[in-house]
């Protein structure tokens, strides 16, 4: 567990203490006063309490407790004067008053002035919810505001790689005009989610808007209008819209960072980042790129789970789309990267997502389905562990349950990256599942997002020629063609390598020869 206030950290488990990055000396009795304090924050500690809590059964007097107390303010740059920390209350003991951000986990938040997490290297950005407005008519709707926002707090935190401020912490600023500036001062907030909540009768109007701290400009913001009836679905819809668009513009957002740093300055926190920039450009150079960042984060800092789940990722996408030649060998390295990012952190929904990927990849489509399911249980706004979960169904021909879950990534993914590929893989479900013409819509609404991939443009080509729609399929053919150029009928047999049904492979390639695909 660790505790941050100011420009420190205090990891409870491993009592140490830094600020600004840096560890911090501070002998061990200090440390302990230090602990107390925080832990009875709001009131004051007598310093009876005191003595016999970290003194025992030996006696000191008061000049002891007084010394540890100097010791503390020194190490986290408080003073007798200031006492922004540290507050001596006369004749009665001492109080800790400085706010604090605490949470169960291993990796301790960023630090306010320098950007960077102290525990190897990952400069894990803080988001911060502010309490949403309630500018309803009635005064008395205030709990609709104050529910929305624990709710938000609540799933953006689900995002492993997000650090999220209490809400109590979050209230305090509630108010202030500065809040934004506040909050990235005092607790190195990069990102702040407001808002605001109109009930009206029977219309609710939510707005939300992500705030980047550091440029002080809007990354992303959303109206939703609704009916007021079943007011607690259509504020879960809400919550989930919210955190769904959040997450993949924070990750937009810290991509960009990364690609603005120095080359040399480079941390695996950096190399992980520009990996996945690299990744989701979704070309053969910039996968191969992606693979060769990822895994030097990996050298550089095994302990940092990410980039290995991510690296994984890249290799079986790099197997699906481009020149990285499938093997069993390289799946089985890959499904050992996805298991030490889960060794490392078996709550993160991304890596059981990915580790999903790669069992698909080695046709395990059961322990592939039971990940995707594992990882929405932990993330329930995670639009690619519903794509996941689809394809898994998808292979076992279980078509019904597959189309549902992918309608469910198309709706949570509305800023995600990989959009495309939702509906694109989902086309493939409509088309094995014999809904043609559904097929060839979604491929359409594919082809029309950045970065849409060749194989899209197959899977409308072998609608349209099992729908008899030969003259469209032969010209989606000439599409095809000038996007992979290598593209026939044994390439795709080759690359299909993660169809383990033969009727499913069988059905998309005699679409491809119906609609005018070379066999080689």
């Amino acid at each position: 567990m660790w505790v941050r206030f100011r420009d420190c950290v205090l990891d409870l488990e491993r009592w140490e203490l830094r600020r600004g990055g840096e560890t911090v000396a501070l002998e061990p009795r200090a440390m302990r006063v230090l602990g107390e304090l925080i832990e009875r924050r709001g009131r004051v500690v007598t310093k009876a309490e005191l003595l016999d809590t970290v003194w025992g059964d030996r006696f000191v007097g008061e000049s002891a407790l007084t010394t540890q107390v100097k010791e503390i303010r020194r190490a986290v740059g408080d003073t007798g004067r200031e006492q922004a920390v540290v507050k001596t209350v006369h004749g009665q003991g001492y109080m800790f008053v400085a706010p604090v951000t605490t949470a169960d986990d291993t990796v301790p938040p960023p630090d306010s002035s320098a950007h960077t997490t102290p525990v190897g290297g990952q400069a894990y950005p803080v988001v911060a919810v502010l309490p949403f407005e309630n500018l309803s008519p009635d005064a008395d709707r205030a709990h609709v505001a104050d529910g929305l926002t624990s709710d938000v707090i609540t799933a953006v935190a689900k995002h492993r790689w997000l650090r999220v401020l209490t809400r109590a912490t979050s209230a305090g600023y509630r108010d202030r005009p500065d809040a934004v500036g506040a909050l990235r001062a005092d607790f190195g907030v990069r990102y702040v989610v407001e808002g605001s909540v109109r009930l009206d009768g029977g219309r609710l109007r939510v707005t939300a808007r992500l705030t980047d701290a550091e440029s002080g400009t809007y990354r992303w913001s959303e109206r939703f209008d609704r009916t007021a009836a079943d007011m607690f679905d259509v504020l879960d819809e809400i919550t989930d819209l919210i955190a769904a668009s959040v997450e993949p513009e924070v990750g937009f957002a810290e991509r960009e960072r990364a690609q603005r740093r120095p080359r040399a300055d480079l941390r695996a926190w950096d190399l992980h980042h520009l990996g996945v920039a690299h990744l989701f450009r979704f070309t053969a150079a910039d996968n191969r790129e992606a693979q060769r960042l990822l895994e030097e984060a990996r050298r550089q800092d095994p302990g940092f789970g990410e980039p290995h789940a991510w690296w994984a990722y890249a290799v079986v996408l790099g197997m699906t789309y481009w020149d990285t030649e499938p093997s069993a060998e390289l799946l089985d390295e890959a499904l050992g990267a996805t298991r030490a990012a889960l060794e490392l952190d078996d709550r993160d929904a991304v890596s059981h997502m990915i580790r999903g990927r790669v069992q698909l990849a080695r046709r395990e489509y059961g322990p592939a389905l039971l990940d995707n399911e594992r990882a929405i249980e932990l993330n329930p706004t995670f639009a690619a562990a519903y794509c996941g979960l689809g394809d898994s169904l998808c292979y076992e021909a279980r078509y019904d349950e597959a189309i549902s879950q992918f309608e469910r990534s198309i709706a949570l993914g509305a800023h995600d990256p990989q959009r495309w590929a939702f509906l694109s893989y989902g086309a493939l479900a409509l088309l094995f599942a014999g809904r043609l013409d559904d097929a060839v819509e979604w491929t359409e609404r594919a082809g029309s997002l950045p970065n849409c991939q060749y194989w899209t443009t197959a899977h409308r080509a072998v609608a349209l020629a099992h729908a008899g729609r030969v003259r469209e399929a032969r010209a989606a053919i000439a599409e095809l063609d000038a996007l992979q150029p290598a593209f026939t009928v044994e390439f795709a047999r080759r690359k299909l390598f993660y169809l383990k049904r033969d009727d499913q492979l069988e059905r998309y390639l005699e679409g491809l020869t119906a609609a005018g695909v070379p066999d080689r």
